[in-house]
């Protein structure tokens, strides 16, 4: 609060009156007034030494250190005009937000040298009335003469603090003291405060503007480059500064200059950057000595006075952008080993090798019957591996037309020159699934497993390699080695994802299983669906363990879910079970359209749910959609 200049001899007579009568003049500023109550409630000694809490020399250097920023900006300002202060006896203090003395410049304070007040509390409670502690409280500045301060002994100065504001946040409380010897005029003392305080709050709030900017760039996945002309790199984020140093020479303290290490600089955005062009999201290639880099790159041109002053690089590795889009596709781990259950030997050593085969890094193959679980035996495999926070994609070999999945498998560059990267480039990092893996034709099996071996592999229509880093776990319905060895598969391929190799036991084998099988797909069913579990009659239980289950747990999971949905009680009872083979549902609903609407119902309208209910594949159930005029979910 800006005041006009007092009478100090009044200001005494006033003081005196209060310290001897306890009475508060009427011309007494009312915060002051209010002030002075407070110090003399607290007992607060106006006259005699006081002794200061202070904090040890460790803790002080820790405050300081953590309040750098402060310090730095405050002692650089004094430096430029320490003589104008020691000049006209001008003492300057920084206090942090609980008004302990970060720092004291120039003259003593309450006469003592500035190691002493360092670290010292300077609050009420301490020292009563003061500059400090009123603008500590209403958090705005303001002038205090010497008489109207608790201590005696600062009488001889006039004092004014300035309290600095981040956010509407106390920061911290700068105050010029001015002895009263030679003094400066109050004017002047509280111009000079106002004015570093304005310069220190724009200071501070840049610096915190700058440190949070800092810190989204570097949270975000993309790499960051404030480039000047010539190639001199001013600025990056972390992964763009990762990314350099894969580039630059070792040992290198200069600045990163792009165009003494990237080979094709002169044909890159950067350059066409400088002309006052802008590219946008252009997939670049970047040609360095040590290795070549693929990414999606944004370039925009920052100007001054009309001219191009240096440009702003944003990119994003191809490979980091693979793993984006297999994540936002949902390609990860939907299940965990302990999804599957069981307590037969033949189950629990195949777990036992599935929780081994998780720990290593080798290639895998995964041998049953169809039906026993292969695919959630996988995606448990992933969840459990050092791969499980990359990508896990599945490619059923089966589902497509031969000329269709090399492209599916390796990319392809079409002929308008657009790239579509293949299934093993978006599963680097993580885990490819190749399901119904006998059905590879023998040249891609041989392909795949060169690319395999090498790390790198080449989109159709294409020349440039490109490297990879994938595990395959495999599943095949047939015996794969009796295939290898008649030669209707390739031996190169199964000699690599056969090295490590699981056989998953039949549902008929574990028949044991069957009832902690069927309780655990009822809870899962109920948890999926927010429906409350149900729970299987005895009779039902007997339906279900008498059957041998040539389709296995796939086979069985339809019969549950149908018998689950079926049921509008708490008890699935015998009579809801519809066995395949038991009854005319597998057979009827080709031709009858109410018994197909039954099954789909029962389904929920859901094709994979139908397929198993019915044991048919989801390409036959697609055309019995289309017949009857339904629409596939």
């Amino acid at each position: 609060m800006l005041r006009e200049k007092r009478n100090k001899e009044k200001l005494k007579l006033y003081y005196d009156k209060y310290i001897q009568q306890n009475e508060v003049d009427p011309n007494v500023h009312p915060w002051i007034a209010a002030s002075w109550q407070e110090s003399h409630s607290l007992n607060i000694a106006n006259d005699d030494p006081v002794q200061l809490p202070k904090l040890s020399k460790d803790k002080l250097a820790n405050l300081q250190q953590k309040h750098t920023n402060a310090l730095n900006f405050l002692t650089g300002l004094y430096q430029t005009v320490h003589e104008f202060f020691h000049t006209n006896n001008l003492n300057l203090l920084l206090l942090d937000e609980n008004c302990y003395a970060l720092k004291s410049y120039a003259m003593p304070f309450f006469q003592k040298t500035p190691g002493e007040v360092e670290g010292s509390r300077l609050a009420i409670q301490d020292i009563g009335t003061s500059s400090i502690s009123i603008a500590y409280e209403h958090q705005t500045s303001f002038l205090m003469f010497g008489p109207e301060m608790w201590r005696k002994d600062a009488h001889n100065s006039d004092a004014c603090s300035v309290p600095i504001m981040i956010n509407d946040e106390l920061r911290y409380i700068i105050t010029l003291i001015s002895v009263q010897e030679n003094g400066v005029d109050p004017d002047m003392l509280v111009t000079i405060l106002l004015s570093m305080k304005y310069a220190m709050e724009t200071h501070l709030k840049t610096l915190e503007r700058l440190e949070a900017t800092h810190t989204i760039l570097d949270a975000v996945p993309l790499a960051v480059y404030h480039i000047l002309p010539g190639g001199t790199v001013a600025y990056t984020n972390t992964l763009g500064q990762n990314r350099l140093s894969g580039i630059l020479p070792e040992h290198s303290n200069e600045k990163p200059n792009l165009n003494n290490v990237v080979l094709n600089y002169r044909h890159t955005p950067i350059k066409k950057g400088f002309y006052g062009i802008p590219s946008y999201n252009k997939e670049v290639t970047w040609i360095t000595p040590r290795k070549t880099y693929e990414d999606i790159t944004t370039v925009v041109p920052i100007f001054r006075d009309e001219e191009v002053s240096s440009v702003v690089a944003v990119s994003l590795p191809i490979e980091d952008l693979r793993t984006l889009v297999a994540h936002a596709a949902g390609y990860i781990s939907r299940y965990s080993l302990s999804s599957m259950v069981g307590e037969s030997s033949s189950f629990l050593s195949m777990k036992e090798k599935a929780t081994r085969a998780a720990k290593h890094d080798h290639h895998l193959l995964l041998q049953g019957e169809s039906g026993t679980g292969k695919q959630r035996l996988a995606h448990g495999i992933h969840q459990a591996s050092p791969r499980a926070a990359g990508p896990l994609i599945s490619v059923k070999c089966g589902d497509m037309p031969l000329e269709l999945l090399d492209a599916e498998l390796f990319g392809i560059i079409d002929s308008q020159a657009e790239a579509r990267p293949g299934k093993l480039e978006l599963a680097n990092g993580g885990t490819l699934f190749l399901d119904e893996v006998e059905k590879l034709p023998m040249h891609l099996a041989n392909r795949l497993a060169e690319a395999l071996v090498s790390g790198r592999l080449t989109r159709a229509n294409d020349t440039i390699l490109r490297s990879f880093d994938v595990r395959i776990i495999a599943a095949c319905d047939s015996d794969l080695k009796r295939l290898a060895e008649r030669g209707v598969f390739s031996d190169k391929f199964f000699s690599l994802i056969a090295k490590s190799m699981i056989r998953v036991p039949s549902l008929r084998s574990r028949s044991v299983d069957i009832p902690i099988i069927t309780n655990h797909i009822i809870t899962e069913l109920a948890e999926q669906h927010h429906l409350p579990i149900k729970s299987l009659a005895p009779d039902g239980m007997q339906v279900l363990t008498d059957y041998d289950w040539p389709g296995n747990i796939k086979q069985l999971q339809g019969v549950v879910e149908q018998a689950f949905f079926q049921t509008a009680g708490d008890i699935i009872f015998a009579e809801s079970i519809l066995i395949p083979g038991r009854t005319n549902l597998d057979k009827a609903w080709k031709e009858d359209k109410e018994v197909f609407m039954t099954a789909w119902r029962a389904a929920g309208g859901n094709i994979s749910r139908l397929a198993n209910m019915l044991d048919v594949s989801r390409v036959t159930l697609y055309r019995y959609l289309k017949k009857y005029g339904l629409e596939r979910h």
